[in-house]
């Protein structure tokens, strides 16, 4: 049976001694800001501030409550805004692409461990970090299209953000569809879409025994280099294996129904994650797929694996890899719990979300990670107005403990 509240982990897959269910959030209610600053000091760990299960534990407010202390104009769309923005992340990386272009080749140097070899190395290492890093912000310009929040004319939404994503290998619209269910079920441990924690059983552990291979390597290493192997295998595989509905996905399917060997991919316009009115938006959107893959096929043969590797899959690899990092670190610490259908609602799922500050890469990717807690509230407040308007839900919710970040 599903428990009311299931801690969750920072990785995939649950580990030993942090599969305890039932246990709730390991937290004590306390003020945020500086009473958190102080707890990470002396333990190094962060907490959530709020603990469901106290039984002092602040109401929660009501999502009408958090809007009305958010500034009206944050609320405004502006096509002309948006569009500033997503001309401004292409002209960086055409001029990434050029400058590139100018000063490195695609053909490996002849020599080895000299100068020439290290300098090529480093600078095509330089342009795929940064180009993917660019690319990662036309990705959430297309993820702010999907959501609605680029412009009132929600066609010419989808218009763009089915190029953008298509043109990076993502089903545009099977993937707004599983988003925006993320989105309606935050958090909550059997409706919800994305990071939703196993239990011990689906990890492979029944009964005191482990049936799979992950459960069976466990014991076998140090928690701290299973930890690093989820790590490296979910930034670079995890985003495949979402999509092609191995891992991550939620437990019941479009028809309310629990999957049972049902795969619910992105790809079938028949794939039970989705209504039967999808099936048209799931075809054309796989066609897109499909048709990029075929033309990065095509222009290998032209031009040779490596120019298309350099150019286009080292970037598409640090793409995935900033998405996975983005989306896991914002739904996934030991101390804030999912929930079951008992506990589980909307202001309490949304209000489980993190913000985590990125330095320089806010800027870099529209601020999605700085104000992840607002846009699970408000997915149509565009990224120009979400820090605005973060500052005015903090400021409601922090004293309750009821802000993560």
């Amino acid at each position: 049976s599903i428990p009311k509240t299931l801690p969750i982990h920072f990785f995939p897959f649950p580990c030993e001694g942090v599969i305890n269910m039932g246990k709730g959030g390991q937290t004590q209610n306390a003020a945020p800001s500086a009473a958190n600053a102080e707890r990470v000091v002396k333990t190094e760990v962060w907490k959530s501030p709020y603990d469901p299960r106290d039984p002092n534990a602040p109401k929660y407010p009501t999502k009408g409550e958090i809007k009305a202390v958010i500034p009206a104009e944050c609320f405004e769309r502006s096509l002309v805004h948006s569009s500033w923005y997503l001309v401004r992340d292409l002209a960086m990386s055409a001029a990434l692409t050029y400058a590139t272009s100018q000063l490195l080749s695609t053909e490996s140097p002849s020599t080895e461990w000299d100068l020439q070899w290290l300098t090529w190395r480093l600078g095509w290492a330089f342009y795929a970090f940064w180009q993917g890093t660019i690319w990662w912000g036309l990705w959430v310009v297309g993820h702010e299209c999907g959501h609605g929040s680029y412009s009132k004319y929600q066609t010419l939404n989808d218009c763009i953000g089915y190029c953008l994503h298509q043109t990076m290998l993502t089903p545009y619209f099977p993937w707004q569809y599983s988003h925006a269910k993320h989105h309606r079920r935050t958090n909550d441990i059997v409706d919800g879409e994305a990071y939703v924690p196993l239990t011990a059983e689906e990890f492979g552990m029944k009964n005191g025994k482990r049936h799979t291979f992950l459960s069976e390597l466990h014991p076998f290493v140090e928690d701290e280099v299973f930890a690093t192997l989820e790590i490296i295998v979910y930034l670079f595989l995890g985003w495949y294996l979402y999509l092609f509905g191995v891992k991550s996905m939620g437990r019941l399917a479009a028809d309310g129904k629990p999957y049972k060997g049902r795969i619910p991919d992105h790809f079938r316009p028949n794939s039970p994650m989705f209504p039967a009115k999808m099936q048209t938006k799931i075809f054309l959107s796989t066609v897109g797929v499909v048709g990029g893959l075929g033309l990065l096929w095509k222009l290998s043969r032209d031009y040779g694996v490596m120019p298309v590797a350099l150019w286009y899959w080292y970037p598409y690899v640090v793409i995935t890899s900033w998405l996975i990092l983005y989306t896991w670190l914002h739904h996934t610490d030991p101390s804030v719990p999912h929930y079951g259908p008992e506990e589980w609602h909307w202001v309490r799922g949304a209000l489980s979300t993190i913000d985590r500050d990125y330095g320089i890469f806010c800027w870099f990717h529209h601020r999605i990670g700085s104000t992840h807690v607002l846009h699970h509230l408000f997915h149509e407040i565009p990224h120009y107005n979400a820090l605005k308007a973060t500052e005015a839900i903090k400021e409601f919710l922090e004293p309750k403990g009821l802000y993560n970040f």
